[in-house]
This record gives structure tokens, C-alpha cells and sequence, in this order.
């Protein structure tokens, strides 16, 4: 445990994150790939802990990285803050995340559930002021968290332009009683804010019932490989989503240096994978900006300077982020990536349109 062998990746890469691709731990097999690595300090990747003997002097976490889900993060959020524990770049993008006063220890990665809520609210005024809007809703901090982002986004309109709202149970077998309800209310515009299995779920049964409204997806479910193929490719059509990764399959970056390293990197240790699947980039996206707060910490790995260098990013490049696109944290700004782009399904891919937005 008290080993100085040098261990970590310039890609701790492609933690395994997102629904189905949870068991395929490929962190320890980026470990393997380079060296010898950013400290003289060795960094374990794994749950391998002993609990008594000697050897658990040496048991202590450092650090908790790219831990997945809102109700997860939320059950340790406390007790990680409590135990000055830095809790870094967790996978999800519930807003409470970004609060340094009162949870010093805790960064998300991605963009925050409102803000993003709020972009669509957006394009929603500029292209049909007038929509009708149903909203389908995961009935738990999570889901709450984008809607209240949507109707602080739509202000004094939002009694208005709310048509109807619906929640459904992560235990719900399905939704398909919500698809129909929410059609009924005659709307003609659709937020969608699900997990991948249930977004799938929701494209495909819009499509059964002949719903058709302008519809926007958030983007934790906006994987092509885990929600738009499985939903029907076809039957997606049309609908917006925000953007802040390439797309490995998109022309424009056929030759792009970043994505070809991603790409060569997931067929030597995952090449069974669906690289379309965009949990994968996520975690490879991810690992590269624990790397970057790695060396900046250089050997000074106490938890007090990983968490003081983890909010000192400025304006860092990660190269598989969009153009105009960074990562960038100060000691009372705990939000890394805060800017999108719209991006619309053709069928086959999303396509991006318009301008980056945010902050």
C-alpha cells in the first residue's frame, strides 16, 4: 500500500460510467498503458482496502473521483466534506455540486442541470414564444433539478406555457402511461429529463403514439450508442439536445488528433465497445482533467493541494471537449465545464447548430 512505484495514466480513461457500461472498468487498463505516470507516488485504481493488520495504517482514500449519479454522491456528499475528503469531477450535474462555501470538498465535472435547462428555455423563446410545453421528469433530486432550472429559465411565463408534468419512478417498468398523458395534454413541445433507459423508452413510445412535438432531450441522454439507436434511430429525428464533447462519429472530426487517440485507445482496451457511446468518452474526457490536477499537485498528493489545484484550472484544454469549450475552476467557482452548443439529430448523429452558449 505504501508503494512509490509511479501508477498513474495520462488517461486514467474511459471510466467506466453511464448505464451498461458500469462493470467494464477499463481505468485499470489505461493504468497499464502509460508510465510512468505524473507523481513519484504510486495512485491505486481499485476497492482494495484491508481493514485490519498493519497494512490498514496505509488504507486511508486519498481522493474519490468520477463517482456516479446524483442519489450516490448525494448519500456520501456530507460525510466526504466532513472527512475532507476531496470528492473531484463526480459524473453527474445536479447544481448543488458547485457550492464551495458550504461543501468545500465537492466539485462536479459536467455542465450543471440548470444552467443547461436554461439553454433550452432559450431556444424555446427565440424559436417558438409561444409553445406548449409537457415536461416528463425523473421524480427525484435529480429530475427536480433541471426543472427547476426550466421554469426559473421561463420565469413569469412558465404558468403559462407549462402544459402538463409528469414523473415517473427509476423502479417504473415503464412510462408508457406517461407518454400518453402527456400527448393528451396537447403540447407542442416536449423537455425530456430522463436517464438513458428511460429516454429510450420515451423517443420509442412518442414515435408508437404518433406524438410528435418539438422535442429536447437533456444531455446526460443524449448518447447515440446507449439511447438514440436503441430508441429507433429513425424515430429520433429532429430532436435538440446540448452538446460539450465531440462526437466521435461526427465528419467534422474524422482527423481530429484528440478523437483518433480516443478512438486508438478504446480498440486496443475495449474493442468491443460502441465508441458512439458517449459514457466512454465522459470518463476518458474525465480522467484527463484528474491527470492535469495530478501534476499540478506534483508531489504534494495531501488532500488539502489535489483539492487547492482542482480549483485552480484555468482555462485548461481538454482536447476532446468542443471548440470554445474549457474547463476552467477558481476557489468560489466549482462549476469545471459551463458552456454547450445545440445539437440536433439527423438520424444518424447530432448535428450541431448555432452557437455556443453559456458562461
Amino acid at each position: 500500500m505504501n508503494s512509490k512505484r509511479r501508477g498513474i495514466t495520462q488517461a486514467i480513461a474511459a471510466v467506466a460510467i453511464g448505464a451498461g457500461v458500469a462493470g467494464a472498468s477499463p481505468a485499470a487498463l489505461a493504468q497499464k498503458q502509460y508510465g510512468p505516470g505524473v507523481t513519484d507516488k504510486e495512485i491505486k485504481i481499485g476497492n482494495i482496502m484491508p481493514y485490519s493488520g498493519p497494512a490498514s495504517a496505509y488504507g486511508a482514500i486519498g481522493a474519490l473521483v468520477t463517482t456516479l449519479g446524483t442519489p450516490t454522491n448525494s448519500a456520501i456528499h456530507k460525510y466526504m466534506n466532513q472527512r475532507k475528503v476531496p470528492h473531484l469531477f463526480i459524473a453527474t450535474g445536479a447544481t448543488k455540486w458547485g457550492d464551495p462555501k458550504g461543501y468545500p470538498w465537492t466539485m462536479g465535472f459536467q455542465p450543471s442541470y440548470q444552467p443547461e435547462a436554461k439553454i433550452y428555455v432559450q431556444h424555446i423563446l427565440e424559436t417558438k414564444p409561444n409553445a406548449k410545453i409537457a415536461i416528463l421528469y425523473q421524480n427525484d433530486d435529480y429530475g427536480k433539478d433541471y426543472l427547476k432550472g426550466f421554469e426559473d429559465g421561463l420565469g413569469d411565463k412558465a404558468k403559462s406555457m407549462i402544459v402538463a408534468k409528469v414523473s415517473y419512478e427509476v423502479t417504473d417498468p415503464t412510462i408508457d402511461s406517461q407518454m400518453v398523458q402527456l400527448k393528451a395534454s396537447g403540447a407542442d413541445t416536449f423537455f425530456n429529463i430522463t436517464i438513458p433507459k428511460f429516454a429510450a423508452m420515451a423517443i420509442k413510445k412518442a414515435a408508437e403514439i404518433g406524438w410528435k412535438p418539438t422535442h429536447y432531450l437533456n444531455s446526460v441522454s443524449n448518447s447515440a450508442g446507449a439511447v438514440m439507436v436503441p430508441a429507433g434511430a429513425e424515430n429520433g429525428i429532429g430532436i435538440i439536445t446540448g452538446l460539450y464533447w465531440k462526437e466521435p462519429d461526427d465528419p467534422e472530426f474524422a482527423n481530429d488528433k484528440a478523437i483518433l487517440e480516443y478512438l486508438a485507445f478504446m480498440k486496443k482496451y475495449l474493442p468491443q465497445a460502441d465508441t458512439k457511446d458517449l459514457n466512454y468518452l465522459y470518463g476518458y474526457s474525465n480522467a484527463m482533467t484528474v491527470v492535469e490536477v495530478l501534476k499540478k499537485s506534483g508531489d504534494n498528493l495531501t488532500r488539502e493541494n489535489v483539492m487547492k489545484q482542482a480549483a485552480a484550472l484555468k482555462d485548461f484544454t481538454v482536447p476532446t471537449l468542443l471548440p470554445g469549450i474549457n474547463v476552467s475552476t477558481a476557489p468560489d467557482d466549482f462549476f469545471p465545464i459551463e458552456r454547450m452548443q445545440t445539437a440536433r439529430w439527423d438520424g444518424k448523429r447530432w448535428v450541431r447548430f448555432g452557437k455556443v452558449l453559456g458562461r
